[in-house]
């Protein structure tokens, strides 16, 4: 990807990298209030490109946080509405009163008509692709439903396509005519029409997310996932075909969990290994073996999913834990 451009420039002419990345970015996606993470970290410039109406842009540099207020709104309308698509890392996406983590394999819609935060996780990147809104031939009211929602990128739903799309045009450095960029933001807004249809189908189909019979079957495979956490085969399409339905309705029924059926089997396997861990007895088992009895399949990736939850390594606290045990209580 070239340097950004501003929205008015031509698609695919070259220009010089602007020395604040930060008003780059406020004026390609929208008109914003930028801020930066206390620690000041930056990181590359802003990266963009154009296929036609489309705009594509990795965003791995200050600001950390983008935030767009109903009087900006009101003073600088906008018709476009964006997808937020992790590339590493995760970001905090919150519009409509929804505040969601997005992360790898997931991404949301933001209405950039309409006030949002969105707040870029460290060290993350993220690839945003603006198009008008117009172009959807969507209402308001088609979209409300998905904003602010994590959609999963896996399964055999129109995300599915749509992601590795998106991510293959922003890593493509390939020049393009006109014409092609064009057809390619053309393709690209019908995917995104689709998938919004596709989500207020599921949700009409099924009762949307209030219907108890959605409750009571949420229920049962949030159980099956606890019984079944020491199977490292366990999956989202094991789950959905032990409970007769399909991986699509699967992931719908996690629209109001605000986590993904991937993201709880991992929380829930690194709950109860630091159960495990923390727990005193006369032979206490190996750290490789308590990965492996809740479904990790090595005890490197243990160490690391550890790690990213408690901030220590399972030896380190383990270790802590003993200690804690074997401190005499304080004194009355």
């Amino acid at each position: 990807m070239r340097a950004l451009t501003a929205p008015g420039a031509p698609p695919d002419a070259d220009t010089e990298r602007s020395a604040d990345g930060a008003d780059d970015l406020a004026r390609w996606l929208a008109p914003v209030s930028a801020g930066a993470r206390p620690d000041g970290s930056a990181g590359h410039a802003p990266r963009g490109r154009g296929l036609g109406y489309l705009r594509l842009l990795v965003w791995e540099a200050a600001p950390a946080r983008l935030s767009r207020t109903p009087r900006t709104v009101a003073r600088e309308p906008l018709d476009a509405v964006a997808v937020v698509l992790p590339r590493y890392g995760t970001t905090a996406v919150a519009q409509d009163g929804r505040g969601v983590t997005v992360a790898v394999g997931e991404l949301t819609l933001i209405d950039l008509r309409r006030a949002f935060a969105l707040e870029r996780g460290p060290g993350a990147s993220v690839l945003l692709c603006r198009l008008p809104a117009h172009a959807l031939g969507l209402s308001a009211a088609d979209l409300a439903p998905v904003l602010g929602r994590v959609v999963p990128v896996g399964g055999d739903g129109v995300a599915a396509l749509l992601g590795p799309l998106l991510h293959g045009l922003g890593a493509s450095t390939a020049a393009m005519s006109m014409t092609v960029g064009e057809r390619l933001g053309g393709v690209v807004t019908e995917f995104v029409a689709a998938l919004v249809n596709e989500w207020n189908e599921d949700r009409q189909e099924h009762g949307g997310p209030a219907c108890p019979g959605r409750e009571a079957l949420l229920r049962a495979v949030r159980e099956h996932i606890d019984r079944h956490l020491g199977d490292p085969d366990l999956s989202p399409e094991r789950i959905a075909a032990a409970h007769g339905i399909s991986v699509r309705y699967l992931h719908r029924l996690f629209e109001t969990q605000d986590i993904t059926v991937g993201r709880l089997i991992h929380q829930r396997r690194v709950e109860q290994c630091e159960r495990e861990l923390s727990r005193r007895g006369r032979v206490n088992p190996s750290i490789s073996a308590v990965a492996q009895r809740w479904g990790f399949r090595s005890p490197a990736h243990f160490s690391r999913a550890f790690k990213a939850v408690y901030g220590h390594s399972p030896r380190q606290w383990r270790a802590a834990a003993l200690d804690a045990a074997d401190s005499p209580p304080p004194r009355p």
